[in-house]
């Protein structure tokens, strides 16, 4: 009886991602059609127009199994055999480089707020001393 509710409350899943994706087709929105679906479902649930007991379980089932839906997401690059020829290979290195020099100038940056804030804790407490001491 439990596996027949969840099987029923994932195929109520569904039709909220066929809704947003039929409103994706109809409005043209920049957003995809499952966010429209997700979204719509999270305002209905948010003004308790649907009782959260109605996907409670399918829910919890299909978010047990949630890292194996991203593994067709993965094999997807195999449809796209250019990225491992020379252009992919160039574009792995960029992308490599560019993440690279994103940590070193984001660590500079850091380490250059950190040496700032610390001088104008100093300046305070030098500040704060030579008034005290007048």
């Amino acid at each position: 009886m439990k596996i027949i509710r969840i099987i029923i409350q994932i195929i109520i899943l569904y039709v909220f991602s066929f809704i947003g994706e039929y409103i994706h087709q109809v409005s043209h929105l920049p957003v995809p059609g499952s966010i429209i679906g997700l979204l719509l479902l999270f305002i209905l649930l948010l003004c308790k127009v649907i009782p959260v007991k109605i996907i409670e379980d399918g829910s919890s089932f299909l978010l047990a199994f949630l890292p194996l839906l991203f593994i067709p997401a993965i094999t997807g690059i195999m449809k796209y055999p250019s990225l491992f020829s020379l252009n992919g290979a160039i574009l792995f290195f960029i992308i490599i480089a560019s993440t690279i020099l994103t940590m070193v100038v984001a660590g500079f940056a850091s380490q250059f707020l950190e040496q700032k804030a610390n001088r104008r804790k100093e300046e305070k407490a030098c500040n704060k001393q030579s008034s005290q001491s007048l």
